[in-house]
């Protein structure tokens, strides 16, 4: 299990005004994108690497390339992880496949349940993007998911990448420009090496969308330490889920 521990019983949705998302692996499943984005590559090997060797490939590539080079827009810095991949398993990649992989990111699948979870919570809080990605590429990705965000931050507006504290700092002031303290935000991730961890150290509330399961790997780091999420929920369709019981509750006891 990852070192997480969440702490659902001191979180009350009804508390909050606004929800800030990451995007990829929290909305749009990422996992499935890259794998896809990467078959081609995962084809010239003489043995077929496993879904997980490749993810944790990218894992560790992706997050050391965005410390090298935080002003790289996603998209360009992507032709570089993927490039980086491609030597790391002992393969030649032509700069036209580097390209092709950074382009691949709007056509990564929403999770099926986004849309449609998205569009319950925007009834009832104000919905903030903070993505570690360019401007462009999230359009394509928004498209997928169906709904107008209140505010949307990416890396390449802040110029730099989630860990980084800026790009928290900078979701903290856009939520302030929206008329709401740090205290009536909650951040919904699922990363908790690039979000959870930072996101706590500013001072923010956070519930995570582990999408895993609880298994270990995948497409983002281990976590620093032990991280304590506010709150756990498996999928963006259960924290709507709560919010709907938690609302029909204070309603049955108002009534």
């Amino acid at each position: 299990m990852l070192r997480a521990r969440a702490r659902c019983d001191v979180l009350r949705l009804a508390d909050f005004r606004v929800l800030s998302f990451d995007c990829y692996g929290t909305l749009i499943d990422w996992e499935t994108g890259i794998l896809a984005a990467l078959a081609p590559l995962a084809a010239k090997c003489s043995t077929r690497p496993s879904p997980e060797l490749l993810l944790s490939l990218y894992a560790r590539l992706e997050s050391a390339q965005e410390a090298e080079t935080p002003d790289l827009i996603y998209r360009e810095l992507l032709t570089r992880v993927h490039a980086r991949i491609a030597n790391e398993l002992g393969v030649s990649a032509s700069a036209e496949e580097n390209v092709a992989f950074g382009a691949s990111i709007g056509a990564w699948p929403a999770f099926p349940d986004s849309p449609q979870a998205l569009a319950e919570l925007k009834r009832h809080f104000k919905l903030v993007i903070l993505s570690n990605v360019d401007r462009a590429s999230f359009r394509a990705s928004n498209a997928r998911l169906g709904v107008e965000f209140d505010a949307v931050l990416t890396a390449q507006d802040i110029g730099s990448y989630k860990p980084d504290p800026r790009n928290f700092a900078a979701l903290i002031a856009k939520v302030a420009e929206l008329g709401h303290p740090r205290s009536e935000l909650l951040h919904v991730a699922q990363s908790l090496y690039h979000d959870h961890v930072p996101a706590q150290r500013a001072g923010l509330k956070t519930a995570w969308i582990d999408r895993r399961g609880g298994r270990r790997g995948g497409a983002t780091p281990e976590p620093p330490g032990t991280v304590r999420p506010d709150a756990r929920f498996t999928s963006l369709a259960a924290l709507a889920e709560a919010h709907r019981r938690e609302a029909a509750g204070a309603m049955a006891k108002g009534g």
